[in-house]
């Protein structure tokens, strides 16, 4: 019995994290006017129903720095050097997550990245017991 529960759960895992997930940003080069608007595309195709996204800028010569984050959940996060200029909402019916940056200045030149991250939760109909096998 112990074996064929742990097959089922390597089985699931295995399907889970061999699922194809993408993401697509359409657009690899935008130019806009200093002082107006842009959106930047990022469609996501993933068969795990709850999915993060997240935006990240990389300036030239350094890191990609983290952005944003937006939840299947509702769940918003924006680091705080980037809340009164950049946004994004996500679509779950469309699976977008476009990045919306207001009055863009020289200064906003960089590559801009968009990510997925899986969420997977476990949830067991019987609490778990000790057995004393382990001499708890």
């Amino acid at each position: 019995m112990m074996l064929l529960c742990s097959f089922l759960l390597f089985s699931i895992f295995y399907g889970i994290f061999r699922a194809e997930q993408r993401i697509n940003q359409a657009r690899r080069n935008v130019s806009v006017e200093e002082g107006g608007s842009v959106i930047l595309d990022c469609a996501y195709a993933s068969v795990n129903t709850n999915p993060d996204l997240f935006w990240y800028i990389q300036y030239p010569n350094e890191a990609p720095k983290y952005m944003l984050r937006r939840g299947n959940y509702g769940e918003v996060d924006t680091a705080p050097e980037y809340k009164e200029k950049f946004n994004a909402n996500l679509d779950k019916t469309a699976m977008t997550v476009p990045l919306t940056v207001q009055n863009v200045q020289l200064s906003d030149s960089a590559v801009y990245y968009c990510a997925l991250r899986l969420r997977v939760r476990m949830t067991f109909s019987h609490p778990l017991q000790n057995t004393g096998a382990l001499g708890l």
